[in-house]
């Protein structure tokens, strides 16, 4: 007689790794009381906006400003 062939299914739930250990969210519990394949996928911070970020997210309006033409971009 031969053994019954498992087949493996995902269950997918974000959570909080506190202290080294993963919570399992109360309604999974009871189907992983046996072994388990752990795959971890970690988001990557947000990155930090940096000081251009800012400013192209909130110009500075600055009065009478006139931005220079191409002649006295180039005159420099």
């Amino acid at each position: 007689m031969h053994a019954r062939e498992q087949t493996m299914y995902a269950i997918e739930f974000q959570t909080q790794v506190k202290d080294g250990v993963i919570q399992i969210p109360p309604q999974y519990q009871e189907q992983l009381q046996h072994s388990v394949r752990v795959i971890i996928l970690v988001e990557p911070p947000a990155p930090t906006p940096t000081f251009i970020d800012q400013l192209l997210a909130n110009p500075l309006h600055i009065p009478d400003f006139r931005p220079l033409s191409r002649d006295e971009i180039y005159a420099r």
